[in-house]
């Protein structure tokens, strides 16, 4: 059985998102809870405006959604497997050598 032409083209956009090493610490990051960018900005030591930037690709392709929390806007994971997906990553990576 063949895969979809729409769902191939969601995979490769998720992993076109994913293709970033600030995407892959951001997703990181949201895994374990949702946060304000400001938190985002604390923990990966890089200007707002790059985090905000690198926040709008992964909503772009639904990877990651915001709320707002009062005066805060909140991200958080849309989907738990990409969380799955980049630590299999991650470790892959750190295995192979």
């Amino acid at each position: 059985m063949r895969t979809p032409a729409e769902a191939l083209d969601r995979v490769t956009d998720t992993f076109k998102a994913l293709s970033n090493p600030l995407r892959v610490e951001i997703v990181r990051l949201l895994a374990d809870g949702p946060r304000a960018v400001h938190e985002l900005v604390d923990a990966l030591d890089v200007p707002q405006p790059r985090v905000s930037e690198h926040l709008a690709i992964l909503r772009g392709v639904r990877l990651v959604a915001a709320v707002r929390d009062g005066r805060e806007v909140r991200y958080h994971l849309v989907d738990e497997h990409v969380a799955h997906i980049v630590e299999d990553a991650v470790v892959h990576a750190t295995e192979v050598a």
